[in-house]
């Protein structure tokens, strides 16, 4: 139990960071396309989002395409992708 329990927890701190993070790049907007060549709640660009595998732009993907590709990223690169936000989040 206590081996399951860990992971878990680890998810649901990574939501809340996850959350912060959306809030800062686009405010919390999975639609968001501001003309500045990143798209999405994350703000990825293009070619980053097509790198981890995705296909077409991120504002058009669902939420939870756009929060897998977040969680893959941050898997692949930690907070590093995101410099401005998660520094001003206090993610890093």
């Amino acid at each position: 139990t206590v081996a399951t329990a860990a992971p878990v927890g680890a998810s649901t701190a990574l939501r809340a960071e996850l959350h912060r993070l959306r809030v800062c790049e686009s405010g919390n907007n999975y639609h968001a396309h501001t003309g500045n060549g990143y798209y999405g709640a994350y703000q990825f660009s293009p070619s980053t989002w097509h790198g981890l595998g995705f296909h077409g732009r991120p504002d058009h993907a669902r939420p939870r395409t756009q929060d897998r590709a977040a969680r893959k990223e941050h898997a692949r690169s930690g907070w590093r992708a995101w410099p401005s936000c998660s520094q001003r989040a206090h993610l890093r």
